[in-house]
């Protein structure tokens, strides 16, 4: 559920019509749910209440800081894969011992930062990260905690880039070869073998491939444990889905017991990263209608909003709803939802039938609160747009338009071209 409902035929956020927003922040603009956000979390983390568990929200899937803030102030801790979402999450209040560090390209100055941070784990991804963070662990005096991301060959029947458990993915450690790597890990003087970490895909809609990889880890948890290594975590990352369109993902609580039935009897503390089912349908995309136009073969729809504000549309393929803040007289039409950059991959929907719009209308693109503004770029030398957040009746700014300025900020014209 969320909290973007219709009220005496307009769109409204919470307490807020979404005409509002558009007056005061312009188009295109994000705005997120103050209470949705609450609810998701809210829900999930109560899932997993029967299990030693911890919620640690995955920063790549929206990193405003007042989204992060929320989660904080709910206990959340927080998943992270660069030096940048490490300082977003500490300066949203974060807990560092309940931050977890993952991504396959850590570098040594961020490693460094983790560490004098005072994180609680490192997912390392290939034998040669164990050296660099024993290096670097070595050099500042401290053990580093370490889990192991190993990848367990299961398809998670998603879509293809955003599948990172198969073998030919670049995520993680065959689950076959990481007892090897274990063992030398374990020999590092300056690191501390802590948990296992997996983490199959995002936007699955089905149970059973969570159970499948799971069946694999427990098998290398008893193993590592007949070994004499402390298991204490098990991440299980993220990757429950949600409703773009048709899909009918299961409920955190059906997710929840077929992991814990899955784990029972373990004795870990299960890590949890979940990022899109929490924020995905919290958040929409505002735009205005600029132009209708068609021949033809086609109808278009041309909105402020483009490809470089939301990507997902031309990067995956993939469904966004579009709503019309405010209905018109019932009639439909077919068309192409387009944006402005010069692009024929910048689009929102293709061939959608929509209620009929003319140029000035607003449209919500639905479920945007996940992978939106943290995918958006400035292609075409387009300013990013703002994110809204809305609190009951009232809404705030919480990240500015870009300006022009901001657009140039850090250029220079070398001497000998002035």
């Amino acid at each position: 559920m969320h909290h973007f409902q219709h009220r005496n035929g307009e769109l409204h956020a919470e307490g807020v019509p979404l005409r509002e927003i558009a007056t005061r922040a312009g188009t295109p603009c994000y705005v997120y749910s103050l209470a949705t956000l609450r609810r998701h979390y809210r829900v999930f983390d109560e899932a997993f209440a029967g299990v030693a568990h911890l919620i640690c929200f995955s920063v790549k899937a929206n990193s405003n800081l007042a989204v992060l803030r929320t989660f904080a102030r709910e206990g959340s801790g927080f998943d992270i894969v660069s030096g940048g979402e490490l300082f977003r999450a500490l300066k949203a209040g974060g807990d560092p011992a309940k931050i977890v560090f993952s991504g396959v390209g850590k570098t040594r100055e961020e490693i460094i930062a983790a560490l004098r941070a005072g994180i609680l784990m490192f997912n390392v991804e290939s034998p040669g990260e164990l050296d660099v963070i024993n290096a670097a662990a070595g050099a500042l005096g401290l053990k580093a905690r370490v889990a192991l991301r190993v990848n367990p060959d299961i398809d998670p029947q998603t879509h293809p880039y955003i599948s990172t458990g198969l073998k030919t993915s670049k995520f993680g450690i065959d689950i076959q070869r990481s007892i090897e790597d274990y063992r030398r890990a374990r020999d590092l003087p300056h690191l501390e073998v802590v948990g296992v970490d997996c983490h199959i895909g995002s936007q699955l809609t089905t149970v059973p491939p969570f159970v499948d990889a799971l069946a694999r880890i427990r098998d290398l948890v008893d193993r590592l444990r007949r070994e004499r290594f402390q298991v204490r975590y098990l991440d299980m990352g993220g990757g429950l889905g949600i409703t773009y369109n048709d899909e009918q993902p299961p409920e955190p609580r059906d997710y929840a017991a077929a992991v814990t039935a899955a784990l029972r009897g373990l004795d870990t503390t299960l890590l949890l990263e979940p990022g899109r089912v929490i924020v995905g349908n919290a958040g929409i995309l505002l735009t205005r209608v600029l132009y209708l136009k068609g021949n033809e073969e086609k109808n278009f729809v041309v909105v402020d909003g483009g490809m470089n504000d939301l990507i997902r549309p031309a990067l995956y393929g993939s469904y966004q709803g579009i709503q019309p803040v405010v209905a018109r007289d019932g009639t439909t039409i077919t068309a192409d939802v387009v944006g402005p950059v010069c692009e024929s991959g910048d689009f929102f929907a293709k061939d959608r039938e929509l209620p009929a719009v003319a140029p000035g209308d607003l449209l919500a693109v639905m479920s945007a609160g996940a992978y939106g503004f943290v995918m958006a770029s400035n292609y075409n030398t387009r300013p990013r747009p703002p994110e809204v957040m809305v609190d009951g009746d009232h809404f705030y700014i919480v990240r500015e338009r870009e300006t022009l300025d901001d657009l140039v900020r850090g250029e220079s014209i070398p001497e000998s071209l002035r």
